[in-house]
């Protein structure tokens, strides 16, 4: 699969998956994806914890009392840690962006279908955290989402996208040259 084909045939999958493990070497790939992306100033704010034991990922699931990727037979997780880039900015967000982006789009390309998880995670009730403690990682990282891994059980739905001439456009804005 081109790159290409991979980003536009890439969805949220939120159903039902397949219950075969995902092979330890798929999730290598995915990880070196993750570890891959750009990152402001170098400063490589993003971790990444891939799960595979059923029953962690059953501890987990429970904690994000989530029916997304509830039987999903792996799961990364992503970690960020705010660290000071260039003057007073921080560029911890657009780092994990491109990074859960590479990871979604080569799991595409191995197969499989996923789902970024993060509103839910980063809420007031602390469950990242709750996921982070669960998993030893230190508090200095924050446990921003997961990305269920799998073999998709049920079609994968296609969201409705605006019109491409409502979105981008040549040499300004809504010009259509």
């Amino acid at each position: 699969m081109t790159t290409l084909t991979s980003i536009l045939t890439r969805t949220s999958y939120r159903g039902k998956y397949d219950p075969t493990p995902v092979p330890r070497e798929h999730l290598r790939q995915l990880l070196e994806a993750g570890v891959a992306a750009p990152s402001g100033c170098n400063k490589q704010t993003t971790s990444f914890i891939a799960v595979d034991d059923p029953a962690l990922l059953n501890q987990l699931n429970a904690i994000t009392e989530s029916r997304i990727g509830k039987t999903a037979p792996a799961m990364i997780l992503v970690l960020t840690r705010r660290v000071i880039a260039y003057r007073d900015r921080t560029y911890f967000v657009q780092d994990y962006a491109a990074a859960i982006e590479n990871i979604l789009l080569a799991t595409v390309s191995l197969g499989y279908q996923s789902c970024w998880v993060e509103g839910k995670i980063t809420d007031t009730d602390n469950i990242g955290r709750k996921m982070a403690d669960v998993l030893g990682v230190p508090q200095e990282y924050e446990l921003i989402c997961y990305l269920p891994i799998g073999k998709a059980i049920e079609p994968t739905q296609k969201p409705v996208k605006q019109p491409f001439s409502e979105r981008a456009w040549f040499n300004g804005f809504e010009k259509s040259e």
